[in-house]
C-alpha cells in the first residue's frame, strides 16, 4: 500500500514538473520571439512595426520597475520562512477576528512591499499559519501602508485629503474585504500549496544550523518564489502593454468631468497602467487639473490593490472564483467611497 502511494506521489509531482515545464517554456519562447522582433523590426510589415516597439518598450518598462520588487519580496519571503515560526507568528497576531484584520491592513509597516513584492510574503505567512482575514487585509493594504508611499504621496500631494484619504481609504476597505473572507475556509480561499517544509528542514540539517547556512537557506527559499511568481508578473506586464497600446489614454481621459465616469476612467487607468505605488502618486498629480479629487482617490487606493500583474499573480495564491472577488470587492468599494466623494463634498 505505501509502496503504491509513493508511486501515485512520484507520478503527480512529475506530472507538475512537466507542465510547469511547458509553461516556462512557452514564456520563454515569447520572450525570445519578442527580442528578435526587437532586434530585427524588418521581420513585421512597416504598420506594425511601429505598434510593436511601443509594446516592448512598455513591456520591459513595467516589468524591469517591477522584478526589483518583486525580488524584494522573495527574499522577505525566504527569511520569513527560515527565522519566523508559527509560535511567534501567533503570539504577536490577535486571535479575535477583527482585531486580526486591523492588524492585517497595517502589517505594511512590518514588511514594506509594493503589489509585487507582496503576494510571494503573503504566501509564505498562510504557510506559516497566518489567518485568513490577516493575509487578505495585508495583501491589499501592503502596497499603499509602508513608509515609502507614504513619503512618495506627500511629496507629490503634500498634507491634505488625497494623502489622508488614500491611506484612510485603504486600510478601511482592506479591513473591510480580509471581514468578509474570514467567513469562508481556508482551504476554499487558497491554493493548496507543496509541502516544502520537510524538504527545507531536511535542507538545513544537511547545512548546518549557523548564522550564515540560514541566510544561505533564506536565498535559496528566494530564488524558488521568485522564480515561481515572476511567470505570473511577465504574462501581467504583457497583458498591460497590450492594453496601452491598442487603447489609447485618451479615450479613457476625456470621461473626466463626470463624478462618476471620471471614477471609472481613473480606476480602469490604474489597473490596465500598472504602476508600482512607490510613484504612482507623481503620475496621478499629472490629472488633478483634469480629474476630479474623487477619481485621483480611486486611482491611488484601487490601483495598488489590484492591477493586471498583480490579479495574475494572486493565482498563484488563492483559488480562481477567489481572485475574482479580490478583483471585484476593492472595486466597489472603491468606487463607492470616490463617487459618493465627488458627488457630496467639496474636495
Amino acid at each position: 500500500m505505501a509502496q503504491v502511494e509513493e508511486k501515485q506521489t512520484i507520478q503527480s509531482e512529475s506530472g507538475h514538473t512537466a507542465v510547469s515545464a511547458r509553461n516556462y517554456g512557452r514564456l520563454l519562447g515569447a520572450i525570445v520571439i519578442l527580442l528578435l522582433i526587437s532586434l530585427f523590426p524588418n521581420l513585421l510589415p512597416s504598420n506594425l512595426n511601429e505598434r510593436f516597439q511601443t509594446f516592448v518598450t512598455i513591456f520591459l518598462g513595467i516589468f524591469i520597475e517591477a522584478v526589483p520588487f518583486l525580488l524584494a519580496g522573495s527574499l522577505v519571503s525566504g527569511l520569513i520562512d527560515v527565522f519566523v515560526d508559527k509560535e511567534a507568528l501567533a503570539r504577536y497576531v490577535p486571535r479575535r477576528v477583527v482585531p486580526a484584520a486591523f492588524v492585517g491592513s497595517l502589517l505594511g509597516f512590518a514588511f514594506p512591499v509594493c503589489e509585487c513584492g507582496v503576494v510571494p510574503v503573503t504566501r509564505r505567512l498562510y504557510q506559516k499559519g497566518l489567518p485568513v482575514s490577516v493575509g487578505i487585509a495585508f495583501l491589499l493594504s501592503a502596497p499603499v501602508i509602508n513608509p515609502v508611499v507614504l513619503v512618495s504621496t506627500y511629496v507629490a500631494f503634500g498634507w491634505g485629503p488625497v494623502l489622508v484619504g488614500r491611506f484612510a481609504f485603504t486600510i478601511l476597505i482592506a479591513f473591510v474585504v480580509g471581514l468578509i473572507f474570514q467567513f469562508a475556509p481556508p482551504q476554499e480561499i487558497i491554493l493548496p500549496q507543496t509541502d516544502d517544509s520537510h524538504d527545507h528542514d531536511h535542507y538545513a540539517m544537511a547545512v548546518g544550523n549557523g548564522r550564515s547556512q540560514r541566510l544561505w537557506q533564506a536565498v535559496t527559499i528566494a530564488g524558488d518564489d521568485f522564480i515561481d511568481m515572476v511567470r505570473y508578473l511577465i504574462i501581467g506586464s504583457m497583458l498591460a502593454a497590450t492594453m496601452q497600446t491598442f487603447v489609447p489614454q485618451s479615450t479613457l481621459i476625456a470621461f473626466g468631468s463626470g463624478p462618476v465616469t471620471s471614477v471609472v476612467a481613473m480606476m480602469v487607468l490604474a489597473f490596465v497602467l500598472s504602476i508600482c505605488s512607490t510613484v504612482d502618486a507623481f503620475l496621478a498629480l499629472s490629472f488633478v487639473n483634469s480629474f476630479t479629487t474623487g477619481s485621483i482617490l480611486s486611482f491611488l487606493v484601487f490601483g495598488p490593490m489590484v492591477d493586471i500583474k498583480s490579479a495574475l499573480m494572486f493565482l498563484g495564491v488563492f483559488r480562481r472564483r477567489v481572485v475574482l472577488y479580490l478583483i471585484l470587492l476593492p472595486l466597489a468599494f472603491t468606487m463607492l467611497i470616490t463617487v459618493f466623494i465627488n458627488l457630496n463634498l467639496n474636495w
